[in-house]
């Protein structure tokens, strides 16, 4: 059966992983975010308190 011959296959699969593991995240990383995350707003604003007029 030439399905379980590793010969063929196999150094495709390691070349292939490789390449998927060197080259193409140093390509990925060097794509610029184009919106910078923030840091959330510390300051919180008072929160107006609802007067029920009916209660």
């Amino acid at each position: 059966m030439p399905q379980l011959n590793p010969a063929p296959w196999f150094m495709i699969l390691l070349f292939s992983w490789l390449i998927f593991l060197t080259i193409v995240p140093n390509k990925v990383l060097k794509h610029a975010v184009p919106n910078q995350p923030t840091t959330p707003d510390i300051h919180t604003d008072e929160k107006t308190v609802w007067t029920w007029p009916w209660y």
